[in-house]
């Protein structure tokens, strides 16, 4: 399998992690949308949330969100999950983004 985020959860690109547990990592968006984008998968390879079945993963990747944001002391913050192309997802490894650092509108733009 050729997927980036499994390179760099399995450590073969080096990345700048700025969290990892058990069965997930965070790492700061390439491309970021505002001053704070960064990005939290799991290890394990699954390419949406449509195809996220383990309950305990999906809990798991929430609590890095939160983990994430207490250790670098993110208090106001946007998280987003993009599921499917036409959703916006780019690559096809689930991951949450967590946006801060500047005012976020809704509807997003």
């Amino acid at each position: 399998m050729d997927c980036i985020f499994c390179k760099i959860a399995n450590k073969e690109i080096p990345s700048n992690l700025v969290y990892e547990s058990e069965n997930t990592v965070a790492f700061n968006d390439i491309n970021p949308a505002a001053p704070v984008h960064i990005l939290v998968i799991p290890k394990k390879h699954i390419e949406s949330l449509n195809e996220l079945n383990d309950k305990d993963l999906m809990a798991e990747l929430l609590f890095s969100v939160k983990e994430v944001c207490k250790k670098l002391n993110i208090t106001d913050y946007r998280t987003v999950i993009n599921t499917g192309k036409e959703a916006g997802q780019e690559v096809f490894h689930i991951h949450l983004h967590i946006i801060s650092g500047r005012p976020l509108k809704w509807p997003p733009g």
